[in-house]
């Protein structure tokens, strides 16, 4: 081969080789911007069917969090001995049932929205023991009472926890 033919292969092939580049790029192109518009789509759809899921564990929390309020809880629960001490196992147990009925929900809710959640639960278990633990308080009746009036002079931890849940409910839309 002399170098008319090679200048002449070379001529003809370059052209045909930036075609084929060009082409692939475009399809690359393409088949990106296509999987990308599917991936959003599902992202969308999934969306739509996970937001009822989201608001019901949201619901589900809120009750969690209200029933545990010592407020509630206390009034609700009746004592069943005069030890006091066995009326404090007896709520910390209820407050744990309730717990446990409702662990699946940390799947819909934030991260840090469950610390808040386990953190007022484990407050109001705290702030029932200490309550326990006062010399002057003999019997079931006295414990409740004193947690009662407690709770009239300074915030339950759950009422920290269910602002933080309205909150991010909100954000969710």
């Amino acid at each position: 081969m002399d170098s008319t033919q090679i200048i002449a292969l070379i001529s003809y092939s370059l052209p045909t080789l930036i075609i084929a580049l060009i082409g692939y790029n475009l399809f690359e192109q393409y088949t990106k911007n296509e999987r990308e518009k599917r991936q959003y789509l599902l992202q969308r759809d999934t969306k739509t069917d996970i937001l009822p899921l989201r608001l019901q564990a949201y619901e589900r929390m809120t009750l969690f969090i209200e029933r545990i309020n010592p407020s509630q809880l206390l009034v609700r629960i009746s004592p069943i001995s005069e030890n006091k001490n066995d009326y404090q196992n007896f709520v910390i147990a209820q407050i744990e049932q309730e717990f446990e009925h409702n662990l699946a929900q940390q799947i819909y809710i934030s991260e840090e929205c469950w610390s808040v959640i386990i953190k007022a639960k484990n407050a109001t278990i705290q702030s029932i023991i200490a309550a326990t633990s006062k010399e002057n308080i003999s019997d079931a009746n006295q414990l409740r009472e004193y947690i009662l009036k407690e709770l009239s002079e300074k915030q339950a931890p759950t009422s920290i926890a269910l602002s933080y849940l309205k909150n991010e409910v909100s954000q969710l839309w």
